[in-house]
């Protein structure tokens, strides 16, 4: 077990070398929370129109506020997305693109000269809390109260067991520098760790991230959840469907502080997803949605997303503004009163959310992860896989079925020099899948292209054998 975290206080005061806004008043400045979801597919909800799962306080959620249909994780992996969003980078602009080698024994992780938002908001004088999985590092340098966070209750790991009795997983969490026994049921505590939180400064500006583990695999949950999907015949998805209900509940009980205490019109709620489900591994569902996790088709990239804030952002809505995971933490950071420098990639949401502004928050939006590549201009996706490249319109193809490349030589042409142009501008991977080589000698194997092309062609195949590391966290 890890134990070499050390208190190293000082370490995020001197990063933040960039300036920042002055404060607005203490009455003025809004909390803030971000939920964010483990490997949860783009279909599995309620207000998404799927009938098996149970997910009313996510759907009212979203009926109070606003879902985001056409929102992105910023990568096709967990670690590499939570760097971009706790940053509000792209990821690649400071070489972390893959979650391994990341462990206990290796110091890659989230680079500390790199200022996280939550450092940023502890400097406008937020109290700052998170609860669940951190997966940047598991070294000192890279702790969560050694970067920005004054409270922090979960895991270090990219997976853990969800209960103590699980075949599976790690079974012990940690509470600020020190481990302890894992709880009861991990996402219930998560949820409940995050109540107090809340209890505790509820008189302050807070900030608080909540990162589920749920719906990662392992598949666990307990009877209680299982018993509310008596008519569920697959076993894995009947688990699946319990681990989303518990994850519903936890949000339930956040959201329900908040509106306990008065704070409903003091406080920006927003829920996304890190990346796409991996439905081979967990029976997630990704709607109409092609691709999985790992891909850069719609499937692996394209997240739900939730915004809602009482008495600003109009209720009912469903927005197809194009946005990307380091925009929730820009967003964040605007509404606190800070700067959004130019090294800030993501942008401001709220104009969108509330109404003063329409379209898109990105003319572009770009992927990369070893010969993985995407890029999303208006409607029209790029997806290319080594030197094999597809081109779609999502108004009309969703399901990225019609490959549009020959139809459109000049659009595919230039999107693969805008692509090329982007990812040129960005270092190698710090670590890990290409990081010793370009991009155009970052060869994926003929197995792979053909897993794309199969998806394309709409035969899906298990796509275990062919993804990085055999099962990427």
């Amino acid at each position: 077990m890890f134990t070499r975290l050390s208190l190293r206080g000082a370490l995020a005061a001197a990063l933040l070398s960039l300036s920042l806004a002055p404060a607005t008043a203490e009455t003025e400045r809004p909390n803030i929370i971000i939920f964010l979801a483990d490997d949860h597919g783009w279909g599995d909800l309620g207000v998404q129109g799927a009938s098996d799962v149970k997910t009313p306080n996510l759907d009212r959620l979203a009926q109070e506020g606003a879902f985001l249909t056409d929102f992105y994780s910023n990568h096709t992996i967990c670690a590499p997305t939570r760097a971009g969003f706790i940053t509000g980078r792209y990821q690649h602009s400071f070489g972390f693109e893959n979650a391994r080698p990341m462990d206990e024994e290796t110091p890659n992780g989230l680079p500390v000269d790199v200022p996280t938002v939550p450092e940023r908001l502890k400097a406008l004088g937020y109290a700052t809390g998170m609860t669940g999985k951190w997966h940047m590092g598991y070294f000192p340098q890279h702790a969560p109260t050694n970067r920005g966070f004054d409270f922090y209750y979960g895991t270090l790991a990219g997976a853990m067991a969800y209960v103590p009795t699980g075949s599976s997983g790690l079974k012990y969490v940690w509470r600020g520098l020190e481990t302890e026994p894992m709880p009861a049921h991990v996402t219930d505590a998560f949820g409940a760790e995050a109540v107090t939180f809340i209890e505790q400064h509820k008189d302050e500006p807070f900030f608080l991230y909540v990162a589920f583990t749920a719906v990662h695999a392992p598949l666990q949950t307990t009877e209680e959840y299982l018993a509310r999907f008596p008519d569920e015949t697959d076993p894995d998805r009947r688990i699946y469907l319990g681990m989303l209900a518990a994850m519903d509940d936890a949000v339930g009980n956040v959201v329900s502080a908040v509106d306990r205490n008065g704070l409903g019109e003091k406080t920006l709620i927003l829920f996304s997803g890190d990346n796409g489900g991996p439905t081979w591994q967990t029976t997630s569902a990704n709607g109409p949605l092609n691709g999985v996790k790992v891909l850069t088709l719609e499937g692996g990239i394209r997240v739900p997303t939730i915004a809602r804030w009482t008495g600003r952002i109009p209720p009912g809505q469903r927005l197809p503004t194009m946005g990307i995971s380091h925009d929730l933490t820009a967003t964040a950071l605007a509404v606190a009163g800070g700067e959004l420098g130019p090294e800030i990639d993501g942008v401001n949401l709220m104009p969108f959310l509330t109404g003063e502004a329409s379209g898109n928050a990105h003319d572009q939006l770009f992927w990369r992860f070893g010969p993985h590549a995407g890029m999303r201009e208006g409607p029209w996706k790029l997806v290319q896989i080594g030197q094999t490249a597809f081109l779609f319109n999502l108004d009309t193809d969703i399901g990225e079925r019609n490959d549009l490349s020959a139809a459109e030589p000049e659009r595919f042409a230039a999107m693969k020099a805008a692509w090329k142009a982007w990812s040129d501008s960005m270092p190698r991977p710090a670590w890990g899948t290409c990081s010793d080589v370009s991009y155009e000698e970052c060869k994926p194997s003929g197995a792979l292209v053909k897993l794309y092309e199969d998806y394309v062609a709409g035969m899906p195949v298990d796509p275990r054998p062919m993804l990085y590391g055999g099962g990427p966290e």
